[in-house]
């Protein structure tokens, strides 16, 4: 029957353990070394979880990297918001190993990089932080992103991203 599926289009691991939402197809998918699938749709990456899968959306990985068989993962947190503007932060950056990777480290780093709109790194005092437009998978429009470095003047940053987020909104104020 797998065989009959994949033919037929739907590329979902016969075993997957995450539950689609409507429309969400699956673009590739491979096995992690341990158990549960990397799993690239339309709307996010898939990683295992302790109760099966989870989805990652696009708009929310900070960087995605694959080396020596291993895929790594950056996943941002929304921690804040700045009016408009969404602030984020790094989570600590989880590996998979891929003992078949297949496209998926391709097609991951298209769509991170498909997500994004513009992006600009700001010095700011003896920090900085990334302003990234992305666009957010199943959403019409794109949403405002701030990542500061760590140390940097958080409240410094969300005022900022602020002024920006109005800005882009109505750009002749």
């Amino acid at each position: 029957m797998s065989w009959l599926r994949r033919l037929l289009g739907d590329r979902t691991p016969p075993d997957f353990a995450g539950s689609l939402s409507p429309g969400e197809e699956v673009v590739d998918s491979a096995p992690v070394e341990g158990g549960g699938y990397l799993v690239v749709t339309t709307l996010g990456l898939w990683v295992p979880a302790d109760d099966g899968a989870r989805r990652v959306g696009w708009h929310l990985i900070g960087k995605a990297a694959w080396k020596d068989g291993v895929f790594t993962l950056t996943e941002s947190a929304e921690v804040g918001e700045a009016g408009s503007a969404v602030v984020l932060a790094d989570r600590p950056p989880v590996p998979y190993r891929l003992p078949s990777p297949g496209k998926v480290p391709r097609e991951a780093y298209q769509r991170v990089e498909g997500s994004i709109r513009s992006r600009h790194r700001q010095e700011i005092g003896s920090g900085g932080a990334w302003f990234v437009q992305r666009k957010v998978p199943g959403r019409d429009g794109s949403v405002l992103q701030v990542r500061p470095d760590p140390g940097t003047d958080t409240e410094l940053v969300a005022a900022i991203a602020e002024q920006v987020a109005a800005k882009l909104v109505n750009p002749a104020e």
